[in-house]
C-alpha cells in the first residue's frame, strides 16, 4: 500500500509539474505562432492559434527590416566581456571574503550584500551623470564597465563555494611554497567550476535581456543591442507585431542554447552554494 501510495503521489506531482510547465510555455508558444501569422490574425477574437497560412517570410523580413546583424554582434561582444570580467572580479572578491582575514571583513561583506537591496532605478541618475562627465554616453563602455565591476550576487554565490573548501588544502599549498595568487588560480578556481558556470550563465541571460540600461545610455542605432532593436518595431501609431514576434523568437535562440547546455551547472551551482554556506 505504501508503494502504491508513493506511486500515486509521485504521479500526481508530475501531473501538477507538467500542467505548470504547459502554462508557463503558453507565452512562448503564442510568440512563435504569432511570428508565423499575417498581421490581421494576431489579435483576432476568438484567438486563432494555428496560422493559416504560415507566413515564413516574417523571419526573413524581421532580419532585413532593421540592422539586426549589428545588434546581434553588439549583444554578443558586450556579453562576452561582461561575463569574463564578472567571473574574474567576483571570484577574486569572493576568495578574499571567504579565505583571507582582514580588518572589518564581515561588516564590509554585509555592506556589499546590502547593495542587492538597492534597485537599479535608484542609482541610474548618479550613474548617468558619471557617464556624462567622463564622456561615455552613447558608448558601450557605459554598459560594460558598471556591469563588469560589481555583482553582489556573484560574490555571494562564489563565496559560499569557497567557504566549503577545506582550509587544509590551502594550508598544504602554503607549506609547499604557493602564494595567494597560485592558490587562487591553480587550486581554488578549478574547485568551483560549477559555481563559475552558473554565474556565467546567469550573467549572460541577464545581460542579453537587459533593456533598461541600453535605453538610458545608448542613442545611436548602430550601437543598439538586440532588445533595443526589437523596440524599434514599435512605432508611434502602429506596431508590426508579426515582425516583432519573429525577431523575438530569433533573439531567444542564444538564450535557449545557453540554458539547455548549462542547466545542470545552474542547478548544481545554486544547490551546492546553499549547502556549503
Amino acid at each position: 500500500m505504501q508503494l502504491k501510495g508513493f506511486r500515486i503521489s509521485t504521479l500526481a506531482l508530475h501531473l501538477v509539474l507538467i500542467l505548470g510547465a504547459c502554462v508557463m510555455a503558453l507565452p512562448f508558444v503564442w510568440m512563435v505562432l504569432s511570428a508565423l501569422k499575417d498581421l490581421s490574425q494576431v489579435f483576432i477574437v476568438p484567438p486563432k492559434w494555428i496560422p493559416s497560412p504560415f507566413v515564413w517570410s516574417n523571419f526573413k523580413d524581421s532580419l532585413t527590416a532593421l540592422p539586426f546583424g549589428r545588434a546581434y554582434f553588439n549583444s554578443f561582444y558586450i556579453n562576452v566581456i561582461v561575463v569574463v570580467s564578472q567571473l574574474l572580479t567576483c571570484s577574486m572578491a569572493a576568495y578574499a571574503f571567504a579565505k583571507i582575514r582582514f580588518p572589518m571583513r564581515e561588516p564590509l561583506f554585509l555592506m556589499f550584500l546590502a547593495t542587492m537591496m538597492v534597485p537599479g532605478q535608484v542609482t541610474i541618475i548618479p550613474l548617468y551623470l558619471i557617464m556624462k562627465n567622463i564622456g561615455w554616453l552613447d558608448s558601450h563602455l557605459s554598459i560594460i564597465i558598471p556591469s563588469a565591476l560589481l555583482n553582489a550576487f556573484g560574490v555571494f554565490l562564489l563565496r559560499q563555494f569557497f567557504k566549503g573548501i577545506p582550509k587544509e588544502m590551502e594550508e598544504a599549498a602554503i607549506v609547499d611554497g604557493a602564494n595567494r595568487w597560485t592558490i587562487y588560480l591553480r587550486i581554488m578556481l578549478p574547485l568551483i567550476k560549477p559555481a563559475l558556470s552558473a554565474l556565467g550563465i546567469f550573467t549572460f541571460l541577464g545581460m542579453w535581456n537587459n533593456f533598461f540600461n541600453p535605453l538610458i545610455f545608448l542613442n545611436s542605432p548602430d550601437r543598439f543591442t538586440v532588445p533595443m532593436m526589437l523596440n524599434l518595431y514599435r512605432g508611434m501609431y502602429a506596431t508590426d507585431w508579426t515582425l516583432m514576434m519573429a525577431g523575438a523568437s530569433i533573439a531567444l535562440i542564444p538564450v535557449l542554447i545557453v540554458y539547455i547546455i548549462g542547466q545542470r551547472y545552474i542547478i548544481e551551482g545554486v544547490t551546492l552554494s546553499g549547502i556549503k554556506g
